[in-house]
């Protein structure tokens, strides 16, 4: 007979998720993953197959309750000008608000692309998938503007968002100013009349 699982799942994963985003994966040893989870690694193992697959449910959760949620408001029907400031309002209220110490700085997908995903493909795919989710929401608040203009503004407010991203990490300040050139951005493209 297996063993029953005696922790709950989700709060696993997102304790898990706060190591990975603070130091990466590879910089995530399992001791801190049993420290930080209050889980032994065979438990780990059991539930999660490998610190791979734990880092994936950990990936899954951020999606689905950090991109997704900020993403809702692009998605949502006549997003356009004050969506794309909303978001981008956002970010910069993110990064502007947590402490230099939280593991939350940055995007734990964006550290992921310079880590692990230059060497893992299944890594660098999730990475890319996000990169393609942000791209379609932006592109989803340009609705009706010319296909080709829709297109270079998408690239230039994922590059912004992505960097910005980045860079919360190392340098809190031009962070916040990547994501208000975003801002100013937008504003020049949707002039108020």
């Amino acid at each position: 007979m297996g063993r029953l699982q005696t922790f709950d799942s989700t709060a696993v994963v997102q304790s898990a998720r706060d190591v990975f985003w603070d130091v990466g994966f590879d910089g995530a040893s399992l001791a801190d993953l049993e420290s930080a989870t209050g889980v032994n690694r065979s438990s780990l193992y059991h539930a999660f197959g490998s610190k791979r697959g734990l880092f994936d449910a950990a990936v899954t959760d951020y999606l689905d309750t950090v991109i997704r949620p900020r993403l809702r408001g692009l998605l949502a029907d006549g997003a356009g000008r004050d969506a794309l400031i909303a978001y981008f309002d956002g970010l910069s209220h993110a990064v502007a608000t947590l402490p230099d110490d939280s593991p939350r700085r940055g995007c734990l997908l964006v550290n992921a692309a310079a880590g692990l995903a230059a060497h893992d493909e299944p890594a660098r795919a999730v990475v890319d998938a996000y990169r393609a989710e942000l791209s379609a929401a932006l592109s989803h608040a340009f609705a009706g503007v010319d296909e080709a203009a829709a297109q270079e503004r998408v690239r230039t407010l994922a590059s912004l968002s992505m960097s910005a991203m980045l860079l919360a990490r190392v340098n809190r300040d031009e962070s916040l100013a990547l994501l208000s050139t975003a801002v100013l951005q937008v504003r020049a493209w949707f002039p108020t009349s």
